[in-house]
């Protein structure tokens, strides 16, 4: 992550420590579009993630929660945001694909 978007980070996130060092968090995609989380220390309902497309396309972003959850009564809650177009993260715990750069 860029130092300057490292910085903005640090500054609108209740969080002291942000890693530098983000991983995309999305399932197997090809739509070179990559999200990875900073911090979840937003506003309730929201988190603050670092978008990218490559290495020159770079942002950061506050996004609403994913609201949905895995079937049954004890279904395990999405921890991507709102929107997104790769599966869901209890759905990625069945089968695990990591996602291509």
């Amino acid at each position: 992550m860029p130092l300057d978007l490292a910085r903005e980070a640090r500054e609108r996130s209740a969080d002291i420590c942000i890693d530098r060092a983000v991983q995309c968090l999305l399932s197997a995609h090809d739509d070179g579009q990559h999200s990875g989380l900073l911090t979840d220390a937003c506003a309730y309902g929201t988190a603050l993630w670092l978008r990218w497309h490559g290495t020159d396309e770079t942002e950061l972003v506050v996004l609403p929660d994913c609201p949905v959850t895995a079937p049954g009564p004890d279904g395990e809650g999405c921890c991507l945001f709102a929107d997104h177009t790769a599966q869901h993260t209890w759905e990625d715990a069945l089968e695990e694909v990591p996602c291509t750069n």
